[in-house]
C-alpha cells in the first residue's frame, strides 16, 4: 500500500527545521573561533602595546587599575559587538533557509506530491511551479510533467486496446455464436458451407490472437532477429510472386523495378519478406480494380529503400499521422470485410527498426494513392 501524502512529506518539515539548525551552527562556531582568537591573540596583542606606555606615566597602583579597567571595557565591547553580529547572521541565515525553502525545497514538495497521486493512477495531475523556482527546478518540473502525459498516453492507448481487442474478437464470436444456434435450432443445414463459414471465423480470430501475440514480441524488444548479408530483390521477388495471384483475383497489376546493380542488405530475410508481404497486401485491399501497385528499389545515402506504391485510396493527413499506431485503420469496413485487424503496419515499423532500419508513410491525400518506403541498412 502506498502512503498517504501527509506522511509522505514529513521530511519537509524536518528539512526545514535542518536548515535553520544549521544557520544556528555555523553562527555558534563562528562566535565561539572570533572569542577564542580574541582571548588568546588580540588581547595580549593590545596589553603588549599599551603596557609600555601605560608603566611610564603612571605609578604602579593605577597602572593595575587603569590596566584592568581598559581588560574589562575591551571584553565587554567585543562581547557586545560578537552578540550583534551572531544576531545579525542569524537573522541572515533565517532568511536564507526561508529563501532558499522557497526556490527549492517547496517545488520539491509539490514535485513528491504529484508523483504520489501519479502512482495512485492520476495521470492527468501536473506539477505546479512558481516562476521564481529558477531555471533548474523549471526544467525539472516540465520534464516531470512531461513523464506524466507520456504515461497518460501509455494508459490511454492501454485502454484503447483493450476496447479494440475485444471489438475485434467479439465479430467473429457473435458470428459464431449465430452459428452455433441456427444450426441448433434448425436454421442452418449441417453442410460443408456452414462448417467452411465458422472455420473462416475461427481462422479469424487465431489471425487476430497471433497478431497479438507478434505485436506483444516486437514493442517488448523480444523479437529475435538472424541477420544475414542478402541480396534484396531476391526477397522482393520471392514476395511478388507468392502475392500475384491475390492481385490477379482482384485485378491489379503487381509492377516491379528492381536496382542495377542488386543491392545487398544486412537485416533479417524473413522479417523483410515479412514487412514487405504486409505492404503488398496492404496495397492490394485499399486498391479499386484495375489499379496498379509499383514495387521499386534504390540505394539513397548508404541505405537501401524499398517503396511499395499504389492507386489506392490514399492518405488524408489525419491518416498519415496516425498511420502505424495499432488498430488504426483507414477504412474500417473495408479493412474489416478483407480480414484487416490494424496491427500489421504497427509490427512492420518496429520490425524495421528492429532491424536498424525504417518505415516510413507517404500520400498526396485521399483518392490519390500511397507510398511506403522501407528502408534497410546496405550491407
Amino acid at each position: 500500500m502506498t502512503q498517504p501524502p501527509h506522511s509522505s512529506l514529513a521530511w519537509y518539515q524536518r528539512l526545514r527545521f535542518r536548515l535553520i539548525g544549521i544557520q544556528l551552527v555555523v553562527v555558534i562556531v563562528g562566535v565561539l573561533v572570533v572569542l577564542a582568537a580574541m582571548r588568546f591573540f588580540v588581547f595580549q596583542q593590545v596589553q603588549a602595546a599599551v603596557n609600555p606606555i601605560l608603566e611610564n606615566t603612571l605609578d604602579a597602583s593605577t597602572f593595575a587599575a587603569v590596566t584592568e579597567v581598559l581588560r574589562t571595557e575591551l571584553q565587554i565591547g567585543v562581547f557586545i559587538s560578537l552578540l550583534l553580529a551572531a544576531i545579525g547572521s542569524f537573522v541572515a541565515g533565517g532568511v536564507a533557509s526561508y529563501l532558499l525553502w522557497q526556490t527549492l525545497v517547496r517545488p520539491l514538495r509539490n514535485l513528491a506530491a504529484s508523483s504520489h497521486r501519479i502512482a495512485n493512477g492520476n495521470y492527468a495531475d501536473r506539477v505546479p511551479f512558481p516562476e521564481q523556482s529558477g531555471e533548474a527546478m523549471r526544467q525539472l518540473a516540465t520534464n516531470f510533467n512531461q513523464m506524466a502525459g507520456a504515461l497518460a498516453n501509455v494508459e490511454q492507448q492501454r485502454i484503447d486496446t483493450m476496447g479494440n481487442v475485444a471489438h475485434e474478437l467479439r465479430t467473429p464470436l457473435s458470428g459464431l455464436q449465430g452459428m452455433i444456434e441456427g444450426l441448433e435450432d434448425g436454421v442452418f443445414a449441417p453442410d460443408q458451407e456452414t462448417f467452411d463459414m465458422m472455420g473462416r471465423e475461427v481462422k479469424r480470430m487465431s489471425r487476430l490472437v497471433e497478431d497479438l501475440q507478434n505485436l506483444s514480441r516486437v514493442e517488448a524488444g523480444a523479437t529475435e532477429f538472424v541477420f544475414t548479408e542478402f541480396v534484396l530483390c531476391n526477397v522482393v521477388e520471392r514476395v511478388v510472386a507468392a502475392l500475384q495471384p491475390n492481385a490477379d483475383d482482384h485485378g491489379l497489376r503487381l509492377d516491379v523495378q528492381l536496382a542495377s546493380p542488386p543491392l545487398t542488405v544486412f537485416a533479417d530475410a524473413d522479417r523483410t519478406a515479412q514487412i514487405l508481404t504486409n505492404l503488398i497486401d496492404n496495397g492490394i485491399r485499399y486498391t479499386p480494380r484495375s489499379g496498379v501497385i509499383s514495387v521499386s528499389l534504390r540505394a539513397v545515402d548508404g541505405a537501401a529503400q524499398v517503396a511499395v506504391q499504389d492507386t489506392g485510396i490514399g492518405l488524408s493527413e489525419k491518416d498519415l499521422k496516425y498511420i502505424f499506431e495499432r488498430f488504426y485503420r483507414v477504412d474500417r469496413s473495408r479493412s474489416r470485410k478483407s480480414g484487416g485487424n490494424g496491427i500489421g503496419l504497427t509490427i512492420a515499423l518496429h520490425l524495421a527498426q528492429g532491424m536498424g532500419g525504417n518505415l516510413d508513410a507517404f500520400s498526396r491525400g485521399e483518392g490519390r494513392g500511397s507510398t511506403f518506403i522501407l528502408e534497410l541498412p546496405l550491407a
